[in-house]
């Protein structure tokens, strides 16, 4: 028999299946549907249908247990979801890659389990949201950086941090690209004011331009922020070095040396970003100073 086929061959002589939540106990409950109708019966097993067994195994527990009972109540098989993705059942050397996940999570929705659905909903909006943001933070590269996308992203990609040899790379190509220090100044704000625009939790290769506007001086990046190029996106990256963790060597004393109209500026459009985390250092980082 086709492995791909066994879990329909045996779900075609279920008269019940009970479904209950792996990962996440107590969400949804348990639930049970009898399978004697030939349609409901039919829809489970479109559900499940597979689509190859590649030979991987899911390092998880998984999300949800289905079991198939026959007429009598003797168990016939049990079959854990994972990620919305793929199924794993004893009878199978690997987890087995399901024709149409969605499907599933949609059929568990029906029957009154709508928590899978919900939550792969969220990752995928999640995810795109991720995407969007690396996509931005690419677009907004400076000039002079080609080559260096695909090392800087693999900083996310394997947790480490930006070397000495890639940084220093960084400098010289931008002090090559933007001799005038204000206009490099401008484009490295410019990019940290892109991609998620977080001031903690962001993926690692977004603290990229963080590090390299950590060795402009003050006097640079106030001129840039004071010059007609700086626009919104110039403040958001100001906001985000400026009342960032550690960002400067000197950062106390240098925040200190900023304008009031520009601390002005800097906490209203903190303010407007929506990010409570970014609100609270501004109002920490950016008060009116003391008479």
């Amino acid at each position: 028999m086709d492995g791909t086929t066994a879990l329909d061959s045996v779900l075609h002589q279920a008269h019940a299946v009970r479904v209950s939540a792996v990962s996440r106990s107590g969400v949804d409950g348990e639930l049970r549907v009898d399978l004697s109708d030939p349609v409901e019966s039919a829809r489970l097993r479109t559900a499940m249908a597979v689509e190859s067994l590649p030979g991987f195994h899911c390092m998880c527990p998984g999300d949800v247990c289905f079991e198939a009972f026959d007429r009598a109540g003797g168990r016939l098989a049990a079959v854990v979801l994972h990620h919305a993705a793929t199924l794993r059942w004893g009878q199978w050397e690997s987890d087995a890659v399901l024709a149409d996940g969605r499907l599933l999570l949609a059929w568990l929705y029906g029957h009154g389990m709508p928590g899978p659905l919900q939550e792969f909903e969220a990752n995928r909006l999640r995810a795109q949201k991720s995407a969007n943001a690396e996509r931005d933070w690419l677009t907004a590269m400076p000039a002079g950086l080609e080559g260096t996308a695909n090392r800087i992203l693999d900083l996310s990609r394997t947790g480490g941090r930006p070397s000495p040899e890639l940084l220093a790379e960084l400098t010289d190509r931008l002090q090559l690209t933007f001799p005038d220090p204000v206009e490099r100044a401008l484009v490295l704000l410019d990019w940290y004011g892109s991609g998620s625009g977080r001031c903690s939790g962001y993926p690692l290769h977004e603290g990229v331009p963080g590090e390299l506007l950590g060795r402009v001086p003050i006097a640079d990046l106030l001129a840039a922020l004071a010059d007609p190029r700086a626009g919104d996106r110039h403040d958001a990256g100001a906001v985000r070095h400026l009342v960032g963790q550690k960002t400067r060597p000197h950062q106390k004393r240098d925040v200190a040396r900023l304008p009031e109209a520009l601390r002005v500026r800097l906490s209203a459009h903190a303010c407007r970003s929506g990010d409570f985390d970014k609100q609270g250092r501004a109002e920490r980082w950016l008060a009116p100073r003391r008479a």
